[in-house]
């Protein structure tokens, strides 16, 4: 079995999945806590090689059922637009 503490001196601190940072402070089943993913499932005929395995967030791993191209571009437009909203009202209520 993978541990957490074998991935990141290969793949970094961040989620494979979104490309942020894994949070290794974090109590364990915190979403932004680190989660050891098969890249291709035993029952896919993956091994349990450290080759077969990479670091994700626990939220990011939770959600990979709709990891498709689609999805993926529209969670960051959506993003995005939350992200450039909150600055707009930062900017207005500093103006005031």
């Amino acid at each position: 079995a993978q541990r957490v503490t074998d991935l990141p001196p290969r793949d970094g601190d961040t989620c494979s999945r979104c490309r942020r940072p894994i949070r290794f402070d974090l109590p364990d089943g915190h979403d932004l806590g680190p989660k050891i993913e098969e890249v291709v499932s035993r029952s896919a005929g993956g091994s349990e090689t450290l080759d077969n395995h990479c670091l994700t967030h626990l939220r990011c791993n939770a959600k990979s059922g709709c990891d498709t191209e689609e999805v993926k571009e529209r969670a960051r437009i959506k993003h995005e637009a939350a992200l450039f909203a909150r600055s707009r009202k930062r900017r207005r209520g500093k103006a005031a």
